[in-house]
Formats: C-alpha cells, structure tokens, sequence
C-alpha cells in the first residue's frame, strides 16, 4: 500500500480561521472540564462543599477605610484653632470681670448759692440830682465820680439804697458815703456814674423812688 501523507490544511479565509479558533477554544475547554471531573471524583466520595468564610485577604478590606476617612475629615480641627486664639485673648478679661467692681461716683449737684432778698427798712419817694465835682466826702474818702455812691442828710455811711427811676424802672444801688443834697425837695444826691445808670444826665435832677436796704 502506498504510505498516505497527512496534510495540514491551511485556511487562508477569515471563515476558516474563525473556524479553526473555535476548534481551539473547544478543546481547551473539554480538557479543563474533564480534568475538574477527575479531579474532584478522585478527591471525594460525596458532593463537593464550599467554604464560604471570608479569607484574610477580603479582611483587609474591612470598613477601616471609612474609619480613616473621619480621621481625616479630623483636620478641619487645625483650622478651629483661630477660634481657640480669641478665647485666650478674652482670658484675661474674663478674670478681671471676676473681680468686684466699684460703682463710679455719681456727681452730685451742686448747690446753688442763693443771696437772700436785701430787706427793705424803709422807702419813699424824692427829688434826686447828681455831683461830679472831686472832693472829699463827709466820710473822709476821697470823690470818685465813676463809683455808684451818693450822698444823704442822716443815714448812716455805708447805707445800702435802691434808688430807682419811676418813667423807666431802671434802678441802682448806691452806698452812702456823703451828706447832702442842701437844697429844699431833694433827698439824695447821687454821683455822676449813679445817676447815668437811671436816666440821662442831660435831666441834671428827677423825682426817684428809694429802698433803704438793711
């Protein structure tokens, strides 16, 4: 008999190749199931049995990572430490409010100095003119025409007197320092400064009303 030669064929065409890629994979396959059947009916007698309990591989995935991850939200706690800076900068304040306080002194008013009313010994009515010329008057001072001083028959020197004029109330107040005036009608006679305050000097006399002032 003549010897027969095995050929290999050789599939130029997509289809072919896809075929014998598919021949391949099917007989990996086959092996790798026949080789599991033999494997486990030589191995065991009755069924097979899974073991579920987790390895130490799938521990380390345990939730550890969740429990870092708050440690590391944990760091916005650096930034919370301006907010310790101020409770320390309020400290001392804080003890000084600790301490008792002493009211602050309340002003009190101040009393007013009031003059008591100058009482009235006696009053009328009377001729008053005016005198200018300088002089020493009865109590041994010399005349000064600018003061408001004036002269009269008997009250003492040194008398207070309200003289004022009726047509205008303008008033003033006088000291007795001198005697006088000598003429019939008159009963004071009152320096040149006195007598400007009351009325014009230009009148030279008017009648006047007077408060002797004790």
């Amino acid at each position: 008999m003549a010897g027969r030669h095995s050929r290999t064929r050789i599939f130029s065409s997509p289809a072919g190749i896809a075929a014998t890629a598919a021949v391949g994979v099917a007989l990996a396959v086959g092996g790798t199931v026949g080789a599991v059947q033999l494997t486990s009916g030589a191995g065991q007698s009755g069924p097979a049995t899974l073991d579920l309990t987790p390895t130490t591989a799938p521990a380390s995935l345990a939730p550890s990572s969740p429990t870092a991850s708050p440690s590391a939200s944990a760091s916005p706690s650096v930034t919370a430490s301006p907010s310790a800076s101020p409770s320390a900068s309020r400290s001392p304040q804080a003890a000084s409010r600790a301490k008792a306080r002493t009211e602050s002194p309340k002003p009190r008013p101040t009393a007013k100095k009031t003059t008591a009313a100058a009482k009235v010994l006696e009053s009328g009515s009377c001729g008053a003119s005016f005198y200018s010329d300088g002089q020493l008057t009865a109590n041994g001072e010399s005349f000064n025409p600018n003061e408001l001083t004036a002269a009269h028959k008997t009250l003492p020197f040194n008398t207070k007197v309200r003289v004022t004029n009726p047509s205008s109330g303008k008033s003033v107040v006088v000291r007795i320092n001198d005697r006088g005036p000598f003429i019939g009608g008159r009963c004071l006679d009152l320096s040149r400064a006195a007598f400007a305050t009351i009325a014009s000097t230009d009148v030279g006399a008017l009648t006047v009303r007077y408060e002797v002032l004790g």
